[in-house]
Order: C-alpha cells, then sequence, then structure tokens
C-alpha cells in the first residue's frame, strides 16, 4: 500500500461554549437558597463535551468518510460518583455508495469503577444508528459491548462484541490493546493494534496505528498513521477503504 498524502490543510474556528448561571429570586430560606447554585454547579461539572475536525474519520483501520474529512462532536453525563454514565457522539460518513447513509450516531450507556489506584474498569454498550440511507441500501444499525480495562491511564485493553454486525447476521469480535505516552514538552505519542474477527468464516483483519498529540491551549492536535492487513480486508473491501493513511485532527472539548 502506499502512503496517502494529505492534500487538504484543515482550519477550526474555536469557540466558548461558557455555563452561566440564571440568578432567581426566591423566598427560601438562606440555607436552601445557597444549595441551589451548588447543586446546578454539579449538575454542569458531570456533563462534557467534545468537538472535532479531521481529515478522514478512520474506525478501525477502515475509513468511514471515502478518506474525506470528517466533523464529529459528543456529549456525555455522568451521574455523581456512581460510575454510571451516558453519552451520544455523531459524524459525518460516506461508505461510497449513493444510496448510503449520511450521518452515523452512537448513543452509549456505561459503568467505570476503579479496582485500585493503578487500574480501572469500563464496561458499556454503543448502539450505532446511520442516517440518510436510502431503501435501496438497507438498514446497518447495530449493538456492539464493550470491556475495557486500564493500567495507569496508559495502557488499555478492549474487548468488544457485536452480536448481529451491521445488521448483516453475523457476529464480530474485537480485540485491541492502546496506549497514551507522554515524551515531553507538551507531546503525547499513541499507538494501538487491533484484530477484528467475523462469524461465518466472513474472514477477520487486523488494524494499527501510531501518531503524536499535543495540545495547543484549548486545541488537541493529533497527526495519526493507520495501516490494515488480513485476507477480510483484500476479498471485501478489496484494499479501497482500507488503504494505508495519515490523518490530522484538531479536537476541543469542556
Amino acid at each position: 500500500m502506499s502512503l496517502n498524502k494529505l492534500t487538504l490543510a484543515l482550519s477550526l474556528a474555536l469557540f466558548a461554549l461558557p455555563l452561566t448561571a440564571l440568578a432567581q429570586e426566591s423566598t427560601e430560606a438562606p440555607e436552601a437558597a445557597e444549595e441551589a447554585p451548588a447543586a446546578e454547579a454539579e449538575a454542569a461539572s458531570n456533563l462534557s463535551w467534545n468537538l472535532s475536525v479531521t481529515s478522514d474519520y478512520v474506525f478501525r483501520g477502515i475509513t468511514q468518510t471515502d478518506f474525506q474529512p470528517a466533523l464529529q462532536g459528543g456529549l456525555d453525563y455522568a451521574f455523581g460518583d456512581s460510575g454510571w454514565y451516558v453519552g451520544a457522539w455523531a459524524s459525518n460518513v460516506d461508505f461510497a455508495d449513493a444510496d448510503g447513509p449520511d450521518l452515523e450516531l452512537d448513543t452509549y450507556v456505561g459503568y467505570g469503577f476503579a479496582p485500585s489506584d493503578d487500574w480501572s474498569v469500563d464496561l458499556h454498550a454503543v448502539r450505532y444508528t446511520y442516517l440518510g440511507e436510502r431503501d435501496a441500501y438497507g438498514n446497518i444499525d447495530y449493538n456492539e459491548f464493550f470491556a475495557a480495562t486500564t493500567f495507569n491511564d496508559m495502557l488499555t485493553l478492549t474487548l468488544a462484541y457485536a452480536p448481529d454486525y451491521a445488521n448483516a447476521d453475523i457476529s464480530s469480535l474485537y480485540f485491541g490493546l492502546g496506549g497514551t505516552w507522554e515524551v515531553g514538552n507538551g507531546v503525547s505519542l499513541n499507538a494501538g493494534v487491533g484484530h477484528s474477527k467475523f462469524s461465518d468464516d466472513v474472514g477477520s483483519y487486523t488494524d494499527w496505528n501510531l501518531g503524536v498529540s499535543r495540545s495547543f491551549g484549548p486545541v488537541e492536535a493529533a497527526l495519526t498513521y493507520y495501516d490494515t492487513t488480513g485476507g477480510y480486508i483484500d476479498d471485501v473491501f478489496a484494499g479501497d477503504n482500507a488503504s494505508d493513511t495519515i490523518v490530522l485532527s484538531l479536537k476541543i472539548g469542556g
């Protein structure tokens, strides 16, 4: 596979999303009036958001936008210290089919906990919903269930299972290992490898990535190289959607 050259310069307009509290007169006792802003502040702290622009949306080594840019964003809400959280994330998609969907919407619920100071565990379920497809394309919505454990906030092992992958009457099993390491001067090294295996003799393939990231004020910039290998890629995608590529992404969040 030949290395794709980035031909598009991306720019991101930075903006702030301040959370403002509205003061409201009340006849309640002073103690109750003081508790309301505190409760609002706690609710706001449980809500997080992210917005990013990327030169290509790559999922497990496969482009989801036909090697074109994507605008992505998400919202998460954590239920205090209970460990439970919910969220939603969206991105434009392009599967190089005129009848295919235009938007991917992922909704999820999860539970996380830390059995020790060095280890954390995350369990969650994701619903992949695709919007904008024509009737001729069919429905490819599906569910996937994850279990992940992280060591020292650096290295994460992930296991994911989809009982009906892409609504195609096949199941998929994914193993992934990835990590992030600070190397100095605000620069982090990111690397990962994953293996996807499908039922009914559909096949399997391996994906991997290597990149660097750095924060510039509120913006996190990342440059990542992706590649894949395996018979599944050659037989199903003919290499077209899995060519090696370099992706530039810019992300803000709060």
